[in-house]
This record gives structure tokens, C-alpha cells and sequence, in this order.
């Protein structure tokens, strides 16, 4: 990748570990499926009104808001609902790296190499160490629901791929115009317009802040970067920059949360990052085991 797009690709990774934090403050005023829909109706409108559709067959533009947008998060903010603390639940929604690469070799014959394939297994190792201390009960399930949600990504990823948008913004907007509808209906019939109408009547400038950074920061110009990247990289080459949102998913929850930093958290982040590297210095892995080898 060409220096500014690495840069772009750690712009977008920060924004989106910071997020972390954002859902956690609107979580206290919103039920889960509610935050979707208000997150999905205003990263929507007004801008489909002024971006016209991607020039992607409306199948293509479902699949990637239905994934991308109304599965992942309504399983993730489920999740965080549940008990998954931030830092947790953004490194284990990491696993849609593997999940992506897997599906990209299936989908586009984008097959990794051997090099990135034991990169992606280092980091995998440092998210197992999460999976072996998520507790029991609420946290397990929330655990798992997030588990379901990084598939999610991975498949709206393809989707990403295959609608090729020359406006990663235009894909973004209708993307969640899909997303808005199911959500609404699904907070109606399972939160009740009550928990609607409670949760409106709770707004403070806490709630709005951390609304406003979902919308607009994570999801219109996190989400408009990532597009741009896997339309103009490999798969293989863009996702794993995602193994470095939980490391600053982590950090800032135990910065601005408080959450707490244990040993095994650390060493998780250090596996993670180090499969990164390994993952993206693949021509300089190969010269030094080529050099002892010899």
C-alpha cells in the first residue's frame, strides 16, 4: 500500500476503536436496536437525496447494507448490551479478518500466502487469549453475538467488493437507507415504542456527542475510507489493518472508562499488533528466513 492509504487505513482503525467508547454512552440512553436505527436513518438522510445509487444492481447495495450494517451492529450493540465491555468487544470482533480472508479466497480466488495466512494465525492466538477470559453468563452470550457480528462484516465486505462503488460515500449512504427500515421495525416490535419514546425523553449532550461521532465519524467517514481501500487493494492486504481496533479500542476504554488493563490484555495487544507486522512486512519475513535458510 502506498504510504498516504496506510496512514488513511490507521485513521480509519483509531476512529473506529474510539467507537467503542461512543456506543457505550449512547447505550445508556438508547435500547440496542433503537441506536441502530437512529445511527442508520441519519448516516442515510439526508445524503441519498443528493448522492444517487451506486451503479450496482439493487441485490449488490441489500446484501452490503443488510450485512454490513443491520447484522453487524445489531448483533454487536446486542452484545455490549449484554456485558461485553468496549475494549473486549473490539478485539473480538476481529476475527471477521480471518473470516474475510477466507471468504475472499472462496469469492475472488484472492488467495493469501503462506506468510500472511501465519501472520493472521499469531494475531489469532491473541484474540483466543480473550476467549479464554470471557466470563460466564451475559458476558458469554454477548461473546458469542459478537462472534456472529465479525461474520457479518466479513460478508458485507465481499458485497463491498463486488458493488466496486466509484463513491465509497454513495455506498455508505444507501447502504444504510437499506439498514434504516428493518431496524425501526425491529426495535418497534421487540423494545416497544414505550423504550422508544423513554429513550428520546432521556437524551442529554452526552448522548448527542456520542451519537453524532457513530453517525458521521464511524460510519460516513470510516465506513467511506474502508470502501475506498478494498476497492482499491486486496482483501488480504486491507483487513488485517483491522487487528489494530482493539488495541485502540482497548486503550482508550481504559483511558476514558477506566476499564481495567490486566496482564493478559497487554499480551494480547502485543500478539495482535506483532501478527500485523509479520502479516504486512511479508517481502522482509521472506528475505530474512530466506537468508537463514541458506
Amino acid at each position: 500500500m502506498k504510504l498516504k492509504h496506510i496512514l488513511l487505513a490507521l485513521l480509519t482503525v483509531t476512529i473506529w476503536g474510539v467507537n467503542f467508547i461512543a456506543v457505550h454512552y449512547s447505550l445508556k440512553t438508547f435500547s440496542p436496536f433503537l441506536l441502530c436505527a437512529v445511527r442508520f436513518g441519519l448516516a442515510a438522510i439526508p445524503f441519498v437525496f443528493f448522492i444517487p445509487k451506486p451503479k450496482a444492481s439493487w441485490q449488490l447495495v441489500f446484501g452490503y447494507g443488510f450485512f454490513i450494517f443491520v447484522l453487524q451492529f445489531g448483533l454487536l450493540f446486542t452484545g455490549l448490551h449484554l456485558g461485553l465491555s468496549p475494549g473486549l468487544a473490539s478485539l473480538v470482533l476481529q476475527v471477521q479478518v480471518f473470516f474475510s480472508m477466507g471468504l475472499a479466497a472462496v469469492v475472488f480466488h484472492d488467495r493469501p500466502s503462506k506468510w500472511k495466512i501465519i501472520g493472521a494465525l499469531i494475531a489469532f492466538a491473541g484474540l483466543a487469549m480473550v476467549a479464554i477470559h470471557v466470563g460466564a453468563g451475559t458476558t458469554l452470550l454477548g461473546f458469542i453475538l459478537t462472534l456472529f457480528s465479525a461474520m457479518s462484516w466479513a460478508v458485507g465486505n465481499m458485497f463491498s467488493k463486488k458493488v466496486a462503488s466509484e463513491s465509497s460515500l454513495a455506498l455508505v449512504a444507501w447502504g444504510n437507507l437499506v439498514a434504516f427500515p428493518f431496524m425501526m421495525v425491529i426495535s418497534l416490535c421487540l423494545e416497544g415504542p414505550e423504550s422508544i419514546v423513554t429513550s428520546f425523553a432521556h437524551i442529554n449532550a452526552e448522548t448527542i456527542i456520542s451519537v453524532m461521532y457513530i453517525v458521521y465519524m464511524s460510519t460516513t467517514v470510516g465506513y467511506g475510507m474502508w470502501g475506498f481501500l478494498l476497492n482499491s487493494y486486496s482483501t488480504t492486504v486491507v483487513v488485517p489493518y483491522t487487528l489494530l481496533v482493539p488495541v485502540v479500542g482497548l486503550i482508550s476504554s481504559a483511558l476514558v472508562l477506566g476499564e481495567e488493563m490486566p496482564l493478559w490484555k497487554i499480551i494480547a495487544c502485543i500478539i495482535i499488533m506483532a501478527g500485523l507486522v509479520f502479516n504486512q512486512l511479508e517481502k522482509q519475513v521472506r528475505e530474512i528466513f530466506s537468508r537463514l535458510s541458506k
